[in-house]
């Protein structure tokens, strides 16, 4: 494949990926969503369908690998980083499309939602529970979560191995089940088992922190949130931003490892 295929099929496939998982985020939150308080089941399984629909777009170009930590397991695996920056470009870029869109998508829902005094406090407020919830998560503005991940529980170590974990379970999944004939991306099985793998990890591991388990997921859409004009928006929490960028990263290299160990 082409360097001009990978770039135009992981931006296309990445800005799908969070159009979609960050538009279930987005109408699980915000006021005036139909889907509002829908729950964590509704947000794993939208992530799952957002990789399935991403995956199965993007795939006859660049084989889909949507995320940079896959990308650095396969680099890892064949020894080959020749297309690595190609695939990053591609991936941060599409990843700033997608949440860009969330926002034209849910527009008049994040205005209602950001100028609610109920949520952003202000004469007249209520102390509600969630807002007591958000004023505890340290430099995180009210619907950030819509573009990014945050933990619960603020504890480094913990964060960092829990991105970790997960990432090796999704690359190692990955790396056995989903790589198409070329060895080079997914495949049309691997499309849904990794889909069903995002599902799982969702709900087995999000807790903690979210399961970013992708840093352009977190750290594209971030920037998108510190760039765009939300009122009362608040703060991108960029001190806990380099846990979901690392902990995936760190994750994918030891997926590799241990897939060139019992695997190859």
């Amino acid at each position: 494949m082409s360097s001009s295929d990978i770039f135009i099929g992981e931006t296309i496939g990445t800005a799908i990926l969070i159009l979609l998982g960050g538009g279930v985020c987005a109408a699980v939150t915000l006021k005036a969503s139909k889907a509002r308080n829908a729950g964590w089941l509704a947000i794993t399984f939208g992530w799952g369908f957002a990789v399935l629909t991403a995956v199965y777009t993007s795939a006859p170009l660049s084989g889909a690998h949507l995320n940079p930590a896959v990308t650095v397991a396969l680099a890892i695996k064949d020894n080959d980083w020749s297309n690595v920056p190609t695939y990053l470009a591609g991936q941060f870029l599409g990843a700033m499309i997608g949440a860009a869109l969330v926002w034209v998508a849910y527009y008049g829902q994040f205005h209602a939602h950001l100028t609610d005094k109920e949520i952003v406090g202000g004469p007249g407020a209520q102390a509600t529970a969630a807002k007591a919830v958000e004023a505890q998560e340290k430099g995180a503005g009210p619907v950030l979560g819509v573009f990014s991940t945050g933990p619960e529980i603020r504890n480094v170590v913990q964060n960092l191995l829990t991105e970790i974990i997960g990432t090796v379970v999704l690359v190692l999944a990955i790396l056995t089940q989903g790589l198409n004939n070329n060895g080079d991306g997914l495949g049309p099985i691997g499309a849904l088992i990794v889909a069903l793998v995002v599902v799982s990890i969702g709900l087995s591991l999000g807790g903690p922190t979210g399961y970013a388990i992708n840093p352009a997921r977190d750290l594209g859409p971030r920037i998108v949130h510190a760039l765009l004009p939300l009122p009362n928006k608040g703060g991108s929490d960029w001190g806990y931003a380099w846990i979901p960028v690392v902990g995936p990263v760190i994750g994918a290299a030891i997926a590799a490892g241990i897939y060139n160990v019992a695997f190859a």
